[in-house]
């Protein structure tokens, strides 16, 4: 398991922006994918949400997801994680 999160999105996304600051602020790691650039990746995202290509979508070190989440549902989940 990584201990690592890996974060789908898009260059133009806002919603991503403003939450790959928020984790540099809080000093919490992620690796980032773009799926404009990433075929499978953008595949991993539809599947993850319906068919939609949302992001950005979260996949947590567990396996979980979360699309467009909050900084304290991240840290939340991280937590719950150890």
């Amino acid at each position: 398991m990584s201990a690592t999160l890996t974060m789908y999105s898009t260059p133009w996304c806002g919603y991503c922006r403003r939450l790959k600051g928020q984790l540099d602020r809080e000093g919490i790691a992620f690796v980032e994918v773009d799926i404009e650039q990433d075929p499978v990746a953008e595949e991993f995202v539809k599947q993850t949400n319906g068919g939609n290509a949302t992001v950005p979508t979260v996949l947590f070190p567990d396996g979980s997801t979360a699309t467009n989440p909050s900084l304290r549902d991240v840290t939340g989940r991280l937590a719950a994680i150890g």
